[in-house]
């Protein structure tokens, strides 16, 4: 099992990293942090963050890294600056979202130097992220979770084993397609009722109960009500996520129709330049906001 004087890093404090870090400090863990900006490891030292110059450094100071990055070349990048400093005992974390097969990739060689790999994306948000209750879908060898579930568990609950190396990047696209549906069929269907004089707080509270709810419903009708777009989970992230999705959808041979309607709508917000908007502004396709 971990314990407290294990030492942490953490490389990539965005949006996301930025509460799973604060939650690692908070529980009593030493994190060594590293972003491409510099500013956010000023902003966290004094909360007890230990800034490092540098990826190479965490990967040499830390026992445990965990990495949270924005697409699939920053992880790439990242893992062959860890790579130089992997090591036998070492266990790299990986929360960013990426393909199965690009994280079984990564993992032979960091097990070729001795070191052990988890693939270990997660749902919920930095609202969730914030509240310690991030969903961790972990794949890789189940005895090495069970040892570093003490870490994971600063920040995540639940915490669940999906299966070898690359089983938690596919259950993640499989969520991440269903958020873009989801997502993509509240906003129709929200100003669908609007269209009809329906209140969305009575929608809301109806369908909350119905076989119509869903979670993106819940979240999103009080954005669309507010007209509060401000991003936490940005529409660039999930259209990212979708071209990550659907080149995994060829590779195997499956047809995502519903999927490819989400993704050209996704395809549609941005081309409106609402990239940088919360993936609630998909209900601007039909409404007069903005």
């Amino acid at each position: 099992m971990i314990d407290q004087q294990v030492p942490l890093g953490f490389i990539g404090l965005g949006k996301m990293g930025v509460p799973m870090a604060r939650r690692l400090i908070g529980a009593g863990f030493t994190v060594h942090g590293a972003n491409r900006s510099q500013g956010v490891l000023s902003q966290l030292e004094p909360e007890g963050l230990v800034p490092a110059a540098d990826t190479g450094e965490v990967g040499a100071l830390a026992q445990i890294v965990m990495t949270a990055l924005p697409d699939e070349d920053s992880v790439r990048l990242v893992a062959e600056q860890l790579l130089e400093h992997a090591r036998p005992g070492q266990t790299i974390i990986e929360h960013s979202t990426i393909s199965p097969g690009l994280a079984r990739d990564i993992a032979s060689r960091f097990e070729a130097a001795g070191a052990r790999y988890l693939d270990a994306p997660v749902s919920g948000g930095p609202a969730g992220a914030e509240a310690g209750k991030l969903t961790v879908m972990v794949g890789g060898d189940s005895d090495v979770l069970a040892e570093v579930n003490p870490v994971l568990a600063a920040f995540g609950d639940p915490i669940r084993h999906c299966g070898d190396t690359g089983a938690g990047q596919a259950v993640k696209l499989v969520n991440q397609l269903l958020v873009a549906i989801h997502t993509s069929a509240a906003a129709e269907a929200a100003a669908f009722g609007a269209k009809m004089g329906i209140d969305f707080g009575v929608i809301g509270e109806v369908i909350g109960t119905s076989f119509g709810s869903s979670a993106m419903l819940a979240r999103n009708l009080p954005r669309f009500a507010a007209g509060d777009f401000a991003p936490a989970t940005p529409v660039s992230l999930l259209k990212k996520d979708l071209s990550l999705i659907h080149r995994q959808a060829e590779e195997l041979g499956i047809a995502l129709y519903v999927g490819r309607v989400a993704q050209d709508l996704f395809g549609r917000a941005a081309d409106r330049g609402l990239e940088g908007e919360d993936m609630a502004a998909l209900y601007k396709l039909w409404s007069d906001i903005g």
